[in-house]
């Protein structure tokens, strides 16, 4: 196992380890899968399919440490900005 330290925001925020993919594995060269292109058909792009490869499980985490929630005005929102007008662009020339 590789763990690595991740933090996670569902359900609720907190600091977790998660395991990661082999890094010298001879079927992905450590990237944890492969992704192949598939078409419609009339041959146009369709998507992505991803084959996790068996040297990573990436549902293998394990909840350290809860993170406390953030005073409701330490959170950003977009009306956060002191030079942003009420259409949301700035009418300060670019310096």
């Amino acid at each position: 196992m590789r763990l690595r330290i991740q933090i996670t925001g569902w359900p609720r925020r907190a600091i977790t380890l998660a395991d990661t993919p082999r890094p010298h594995c001879p079927d992905c060269q450590g990237d944890g899968g492969h992704a192949h292109d598939y078409g419609d058909e009339n041959g146009e792009y369709a998507g992505t399919e991803w084959d996790p490869c068996p040297c990573w499980d990436e549902t293998r985490r394990w909840r350290l440490l809860p993170l406390p929630h953030r005073p409701r005005r330490l959170r950003r929102t977009p009306t956060d900005d002191p030079w942003a007008t009420g259409n949301g662009y700035s009418n300060e020339p670019p310096f």
